[in-house]
Order: C-alpha cells, then structure tokens, then sequence
C-alpha cells in the first residue's frame, strides 16, 4: 500500500518563500547553522551529535548533522577499538537538507551491542576529515529469553521552559541515560513551535527561570528555516546529545511540532502568524522533521513518506507507532453518529488492523500521541483527542476506536498496551466493557508519562465511553508549573525474556518510581 497525508508536500517554491522569508527576517543567525557554508574554513564539524532510530534486529538509521556540505560516512564495530570495522559510506550533506543525513545500516547482528563513529569528509578532498562523533546501540534481540526494556515520554520546551543552565539543562534525559534503556519512544512534541522561548521568567515564588535562547525560538515559527531552528533548539543541550549517542529513539509527532491543536485544512485566525494556511505550515515542518529525525519510513531512499509504521523489536515486541494528526478530520464538538474519517484516517486504520492481525510478539505497543479516554478540549466547544465528554454510545472519533477495539477482541489479538504523553502528567486507564457505555471490546491499558522539559497541568477529566478507571494519576493543581516546581515524568517498560510478563513503571525525575503494574502474556485482555 501507499499513503498520503492529508497535508501536501511542500513543493520547490513553497520550501524557497519560507527559505527567502526567514533570511530576510531573521538578522541574528544561529551558531552552526549560519554562515554559507562555502565562508566555513578548516574541516567539517559535526557539532549536533549523533542519533540513531528505529532499530531492529538487524538494521538501523545512523543521523548527523555537519556545519557545512561533507560526506558522511560511518563506521560499525562490535568493540570500541573499531578493530575489523566495517565502513558505510552515507549522502553528501548540504544546504537541501540543512547539512543532516541519514545513513541506513542493514545486516546487523541481533541482540548485539553496536559501537559506531561517524566522520564528516571535505567533498572536495577526501582526505579532509572532521573529528569522529562517537555513539553505541544495542539491536533488537533474535532470541526471546533476552528481553526487552524500554523508556517512554514527550513534550520538549514547551510553554516558554527552554533549556536552562543554571539547573544543568534538561537533566531528565541523564537520568535517563544511566538506566540504559534498549530504545526510547517519543510519543509527540518534540519541538513546541508555536512557543516563544524568552530569556527569564519570573517563577510564582519569585525565582527567575533562565533560558538559552535562538532567534528561531523568539517567534512562532512559519518558515522551514525557524522550523529547523526549533529542532536544533533542543541540540543544544549536552545532556539530549549524550543520551542520543547512547539510546537508538523511535519517534512520533503530534500537535507542537507544527502549532497547537492543528488538524489538516485548518485557516488560522491567529495574529502571530503571516502564514494562515495550516497545509503549508504543516508541510513545512513535516520537511524539517525528517531532516532532524532517523524515521525509517521518512527516509529518502527507502521510506514512502508516512509517519506510522511499526518497529518490531524481536519476538517479545512490536511497536505501532500511529499518526493521529496527517488524517483526522476537523477538531469539533465530536458528536456525529457517522465518521469514517477519525483521527485516524481510513487508510491508516486499514493499515493498523492489518498489521496487528499479522504481528507474533507476544506485545503489541500501541504508540499513540493522544490518549482515548481523557477529555482534551480545543477551545470552549471543540475537542482535540478522542473522547469527547459524552459518557454515552461512541460518537465521533469514538467510532474509529471502538471499530479497532472491536477488531481487536474479535480476532483474538493479545497483548495490546497503549503508551501516550500529550497531557502533561502521569496516570495509568485500566479500561473494561463492565464500566463502558461501549461494550464489545476485551480490557486493556493505557499509560501516560510527560512532560520531558515543559509546564505541568492539572489532570483531565475521564470520558466513560470506554470505561477507564484512573488506577494512579500525579499531575500538579494549577497550570503551566514549571520545571523547576514539579518534576518532569516518563515511564519504562521492561519484558521478561522468561516469564514474558510486562512491567510498566511510572517514573518521576529524581529516581522515584510513581506506580507498577505487572501484566501478564497471551491473553486479549487483562
């Protein structure tokens, strides 16, 4: 099959307008990303750090980012001496993509620890080379009995807390560093580019928040430029680079990373921006992400464009990694009694029940952006997530989940989880046809776990179309509380290579562990 979002992509004029447009406005360029890159003398530097997605038993996606045009090529070794290495030569980097490339590595050993460099060439003399940027990842294990441990959470920078030094920056991502996970999931907002960075806020008690600034980050962005400023934003940060040398990522996207609660086909009624036309701006960030993100499927040689896919990470584990903002229909009061379109798409639901029809792992992880059964509003009617206050029959979006709850309960498929962010606090939905208004579906999970480094916010209300019952909930009384006031959320999940048994922990920064659960294997619903 072939998908296409309901955004376009950008075309060459679109991309240049947004191009010219933030080299006119923008007068203070970014550090690295600056001057024409012919200007640049010595050797390329590869500044940014390394990052590697969507790892598999035998393959993998090498990122870097140089500070002008240079041939990327890795190194692979099973020891960090790099003896017996074996060298994959990558793209010619340069301005078209804002000097980030993407190597693919295939035939890897499974279950292995990989240790990598990756060295940046002069493309007009080989022999000109940067320093080495160093990095490791372990592949998805071939055997079961070796298990499988992974982190989850979201919502980078968000409402105006950027990366501060005087509390050592976005110190969760060290945190998470040291535990060592096989592979992170980002369930969505990576960037907020629809939130001005500004140089201090002043807390409720009187502290002074400072933040390290970019002109990218002193607007909203429009064009590609202050898009891909916003992803280089986080770079910054010593503690994301090292964690991204350490950690191979799959990541997703939802809202921020274009503006809040977009959908397709939206006009904006909104001053900050010159750009109404939602498609473009959508199109525009879409360009950047993949440019800043090892995503197999947005990959230029072998990716067909689309964000969902699935990760399968050995026998105990397949992650479907869902899209719920290129296809949904407009964000409204959610009360139709027919809607094919979702939140979902056709297509991508089509998709989703294929591929969990077809998966063996003994889980199934359903990566979602938006949580099912808490009530997210879109200003005083509308609604941005699934539920939509009505504690009833489905309506709206609710037809496309109970549709795929359905599906999942009549094929006998096991081993569902669904892992989200989004909210900006941490709970753990047991969901269960005795409590729902919506009956025909087997019981299942649902965690939350974020914010990485952005404002905390009061608990949403539940919808009982589907039955949750909150099991834990820890999210702050009042709204946007800073970094420095709460902490900052994410949760792990580890599976047993023996038992098969499921392990999720909330987790709070500063080595708290919040709430486990233990869920058993092989059974549809627990």
């Amino acid at each position: 099959m072939s998908y296409r979002p309901r955004i376009p992509s950008p075309d060459r004029r679109t991309v240049l307008r947004g191009s010219l447009a933030a080299s006119a406005a923008l007068t203070l360029p970014l550090a690295g990303a600056a001057a024409p890159a012919f200007a640049l003398s010595g050797r390329p530097r590869a500044g940014w750090g390394v990052q590697v997605g969507d790892v598999t038993a035998s393959s993998a996606l090498v990122w870097v980012r140089a500070d002008r045009p240079a041939r990327m090529i890795v190194e692979t070794s099973a020891t960090e001496s790099f003896r017996r290495a074996r060298t994959w030569y990558g793209p010619l980097v340069g301005p078209g993509t804002d000097f980030t490339g993407t190597t693919p590595l295939h035939g890897l050993p499974a279950g292995e620890q990989v240790h990598y460099r990756v060295t940046l060439a002069d493309p007009d003399d080989p022999r000109r080379t940067g320093e080495p940027v160093y990095g490791t990842f372990r592949t998805a294990p071939a055997r079961r009995r070796d298990g499988v441990r992974f982190l989850w959470s979201g919502d980078i920078a968000g409402q105006g807390w950027g990366i501060n030094p005087d509390i050592g920056g976005y110190l969760v991502y060290d945190e998470m560093r040291r535990l060592d996970p096989d592979f992170f999931l980002c369930s969505g907002d990576n960037i907020y580019a629809d939130g001005v960075i500004e140089p201090s806020v002043t807390l409720p008690d009187g502290r002074v928040w400072r933040n390290i600034t970019t002109e990218e980050k002193a607007k909203v962005a429009e064009t590609l430029a202050e898009y891909r400023g916003n992803f280089r934003y986080n770079l910054l940060d010593d503690n994301l680079k090292k964690f991204n040398a350490q950690v191979p990522s799959i990541i997703q996207w939802d809202d921020h990373e274009v503006r809040n609660n977009w959908y397709p086909g939206q006009i904006l009624d909104d001053a900050r921006y010159t750009e109404k036309n939602v498609n473009v701006l959508a199109a525009r960030s879409m360009q950047a992400f993949r440019e800043y993100f090892p995503v197999s499927t947005l990959h230029a040689s072998s990716g067909d464009g689309r964000m969902h896919r699935v990760v399968r990470h050995g026998p105990l584990l397949d992650v479907f990694v869902l899209d719920m903002r290129s296809f949904r229909n407009a964000n409204s009061p959610g009360r139709q009694p027919d809607d094919t379109t979702g939140i979902l798409g056709a297509e991508q639901l089509r998709w989703l029940k294929h591929e969990l029809s077809r998966s063996r792992a003994v889980w199934k992880v359903i990566a979602a952006d938006m949580p099912l059964g808490l009530v997210v509003t879109d200003g005083a009617t509308n609604f941005e997530a699934v539920a939509q206050g009505d504690p009833g029959a489905p309506l709206g979006r609710e037809l496309q989940i109970a549709e795929l709850l359905r599906f999942i309960k009549h094929r006998r498929i096991t081993g569902t989880v669904w892992l989200t962010a989004d909210v900006h606090y941490t709970s753990a939905q047991h969901y269960a046809p005795e409590r729902a208004a919506f009956k025909d579906f087997a019981p299942f999970w649902e965690f939350v776990s974020g914010p990485l480094a952005a404002g905390g916010f009061p608990a949403n209300a539940l919808d009982n179309t589907f039955g949750p019952d909150q099991v834990f909930l820890r999210a702050p009384d009042r709204a946007n509380v800073s970094p420095m006031e709460s902490p900052q959320f994410f949760g792990e999940v580890d599976i047993d290579g023996d038992s098969g048994e499921l392990t999720v922990r909330l987790r709070a920064q500063g080595g708290s562990v919040l709430f486990t659960t233990v869920l058993q294997p092989g059974r549809v619903g627990q």
